[in-house]
């Protein structure tokens, strides 16, 4: 029986055509998987399956996932995880891990050693923007924890370093927040009163304990990145724990020039209260995907 297997471009350009065939045509890809995004069974001959390719700087590790939680794609990973995680392999499985060969069908979630996540600047074009300008908008993404009400939330502050306007208009107005509340986003006024309900399909990628990626529906079904790292992100232990126990992360979004480089949690917070007085803070509630 075939699997139902989806294998990106990008994947197939990082093991080559005969090795995707194969894996399309049943070698080397598991009946039964723990997806790696969920960590939920899964099943290839029944449900469609990601091929997520975990790659290091010599080593790969092929994964998969169910297609419902992230799609198709090349995750760069730090060398020394990337081993860790098939040395771990290789040890539940018996056998001495094969570095070269991108076999292991999942991969385990070592705990890494949470720094505060500083903004990172990443090419991107938010859901249906263009950019106003003559230089192209980047996205910086800043981590943090954001305490609405008694409950601590973990938190993305996305800030463009630039106007971002609609595709094919010649207007320099920023529509940054305008593009969000027209894709579910809301107007937040008061930062203790967290969203309500969360976003339909987006979602927050999370793999091997980093940030990786803020996914958006696609228009052709499934989800696309809307943002993704150029390396993978470390976050804060507490906050994974506050995602991983919510299963839950909001994303604020503001203007250009806002909030800034913020080094404490303390003083993020203050910039987003000033934000939202001032009418320029927008929020969604994004499903976590991954651990």
């Amino acid at each position: 029986m075939p699997r139902m297997l989806n294998v990106s471009d990008d994947v197939r350009a990082e093991i080559g055509d005969d090795e995707a065939d194969r894996l399309l045509g049943g070698a080397h890809a598991p009946d039964v998987y723990d997806c790696t995004s969920c960590r939920q069974p899964g099943d290839s001959l029944q449900e469609p399956t990601s091929t997520v390719l975990f790659v290091g700087e010599e080593t790969a590790v092929l994964a998969f996932a169910h297609s419902r939680c992230i799609p198709s794609q090349v995750v760069p990973v730090a060398e020394e995880q990337l081993l860790g995680a098939v040395r771990s392999i290789s040890q539940a499985q018996g056998s001495a891990p094969s570095p070269d060969a991108p076999t292991a069908p999942t991969i385990p979630a070592p705990a890494s050693p949470g720094i505060p996540a500083a903004p990172a600047p990443t090419p991107a074009q938010p859901a249906g923007a263009a950019t106003a300008g003559t230089q192209p908008a980047v996205l910086g993404v800043t981590c943090g924890l954001v305490l609405c009400g008694d409950t601590g939330h973990a938190a993305l502050v996305v800030e463009p370093t630039g106007p971002v306007g609609r595709p094919g208009s010649a207007s320099t107005d920023d529509e940054f927040l305008s593009l969000l509340t027209e894709h579910g986003f809301q107007q937040i006024s008061n930062v203790n009163q967290a969203p309500v309900r969360p976003l339909a399909g987006w979602s927050v990628l999370m793999a091997i304990g980093q940030l990786h990626a803020i996914l958006q529906p696609s228009a052709a079904g499934g989800s696309a990145a809307w943002w993704q790292a150029h390396q993978p992100l470390q976050v804060t232990d507490a906050w994974r724990a506050a995602a991983a126990k919510q299963s839950e992360v909001i994303m604020y979004a503001v203007p250009a020039d806002t909030i800034g480089r913020q080094p404490r949690e303390d003083l993020l917070r203050l910039a987003l209260d000033r934000a939202a007085g001032q009418g320029r803070l927008v929020a969604g509630m994004l499903p976590l995907a991954g651990t």
